[in-house]
């Protein structure tokens, strides 16, 4: 019983995730991709102690291991991202001193 009640509870989270995203406007996305690029942090944080649980068990390990292997390109990716976002409303230059010509005489 325990186990269908978690599947529950796991699919319910993903159908609201998925109207919760599906629901924000554009300008939007910036802010709630560095909020979860903060909630994988934590998720980093769980999957080491995953990974170092001391059950007797090499599943726990390979599983941990891979969590925080997959954590870690997703905050990474994230950040990116969030960092590409946010180079499209920097101020471009119009002409940078470096690409200056010198007016010839």
């Amino acid at each position: 019983m325990e186990l269908i009640l978690l599947f529950f509870i796991f699919t319910l989270a993903g159908f609201l995730g998925f109207e919760l995203i599906a629901k924000v406007p554009s300008q939007l996305h910036t802010p709630l991709m560095s909020g979860s690029n903060a909630i994988s942090g934590i998720t980093i944080v769980g999957a080491i102690i995953a990974a170092g649980a001391d059950d007797g068990s090499w599943i726990t390990t390979v599983l941990g291991t891979a969590a925080v292997t997959l954590a870690m390109v997703n905050v990474v990716g994230g950040y990116f991202v969030t960092d590409r976002m946010l180079g499209m409303f920097r101020k471009k230059d119009a002409a940078s001193p470096a690409k200056k010509e010198e007016p010839r005489p």
